[in-house]
């Protein structure tokens, strides 16, 4: 079973850390979301492995703009899989 832990710290400055679980190889995607619900930055777009991984946000868009503090969401999805948990990015 896909599982996303909780990020820490939370809230964060300048960066944090999100933790998810793949349960068996296929095709993962990690993604922050604003409060609009749109895309800010794709963390994670990727065939991966069964397996426990980490990846580090640092509070900026897909272009490397520094974002303002606010609620952000972050999404993992997986085969039969959506799961998502918010954030705050403080400045």
């Amino acid at each position: 079973e896909y599982e996303l832990f909780n990020n820490y710290p939370n809230p964060f400055n300048p960066e944090t850390i999100i933790e998810y679980k793949v349960p068996k190889t296929g095709q993962v995607k990690m993604a922050i979301y604003n409060v609009l619900g749109q895309n800010v930055r794709t963390l994670v777009d990727e065939h991966q492995p069964a397996g426990t991984y980490q990846v580090m946000w640092d509070g900026t868009d897909n272009l490397g703009n520094k974002l303002s503090s606010g609620v952000y969401f972050y999404q993992l999805v997986g085969e039969n899989a959506l799961i998502t948990k918010k954030m705050t990015l403080l400045k």
